[in-house]
């Protein structure tokens, strides 16, 4: 699902550079002078966590854009775009929230996504590969998918939740690089971090930050069903498993990564901890379970 992995990927470079400016700025010096001070560590993990979060989610419209080159319809320039529009704007009404954004970026994979700050300043695009693949039945079941995630805020929601696991991320990568600096400077009566502190708990904070993506995983996966019911309401139950069955039925190699999949891919393991989408089967099968 490509809006999830370009706010994630956002998120973890925007927690880098903040993290490394508290160091330059002496932050970490301050908290652990005289012992680690664990509230004041959990605040300051709270205001750069989610305000990592956050600024990734101001960014996200402007980087989905950058990313793909995607083109904002402004002024339909053939019937095709006039229908995209028309259909979104019908489905944003219907779902009641201000018109997003409609784009179109040029991949051969069927893929879209929708992302924004709100609810009333989302962004909606589709790849021309999926305008070429896909027919307009199994096009508007999948503008209401994504026409759903920006109405059930699946975009605030989740940068509240990656707020929540950044604070944890940042708290207990310092709290390890302290305990393994303390116990590197066990016979040191230096105060203050060393230089072990920086090196553990940055190294912590990365491998952290990997590991608490798989919750954020199974939040998108649980969002997904969601997304495919509400779709289903907007432009039909038979449309929205059509077009599910449409991408399944499809064996076009990809550009993207396989995570960044607009609709969902099949995995197991343990590569199906950290899969932003369920796979499609079970997606069929919960919407024809509900029919």
């Amino acid at each position: 699902m490509k809006r999830i992995v370009l706010f994630l990927a956002t998120n973890l470079a925007i927690l880098f550079v903040l993290s490394i400016t508290a160091r330059i700025l002496g932050v970490d010096r301050f908290l652990t002078a005289n012992g680690l001070n664990l509230p004041m560590l959990l605040g300051f993990a709270a205001v750069i966590g989610f305000g990592g979060s956050f600024i990734s989610l101001a960014m996200s419209k402007w980087m989905a854009k950058m990313s793909t080159g995607a083109r904002v319809i402004e002024q339909p320039r053939n019937a095709t775009e006039r229908w995209l529009v028309d259909t979104v704007a019908r489905q944003a009404q219907a779902a009641g929230i201000g018109m997003p954004e409609v784009a179109i970026y040029d991949a051969p994979d069927m893929n879209a996504f929708a992302t924004g700050m709100s609810r009333n300043e989302a962004l909606v695009a589709v790849s021309t590969g999926l305008l070429h693949n896909m027919n307009e039945a199994e096009v508007e079941a999948v503008l209401a998918h994504e026409v759903t995630h920006v109405a059930n805020g699946d975009m605030v929601t989740l940068t509240l939740i990656q707020g929540v696991v950044n604070t944890f991320v940042i708290f207990l990568a310092r709290v390890i690089g302290y305990a393994v600096d303390s116990f590197l400077r066990r016979d040191n009566e230096s105060s203050g971090p060393g230089i072990g502190y920086f090196v553990v708990s940055m190294i912590a904070e990365v491998v952290l930050g990997v590991l608490a993506s798989v919750i954020v995983a199974w939040f998108s996966r649980q969002r997904e069903f969601r997304a495919d019911e509400g779709g289903a309401r907007l432009a039909g139950s038979h449309k929205m498993v059509a077009a599910l069955q449409r991408l399944q039925q499809a064996h076009m190699p990809s550009q993207l990564p396989s995570e960044m999949a607009a609709f969902g891919i099949s995995g197991g393991g343990v590569a199906r901890l950290f899969m932003s989408h369920p796979p499609l089967e079970e997606r069929i099968a919960a919407l024809q379970a509900r029919r």
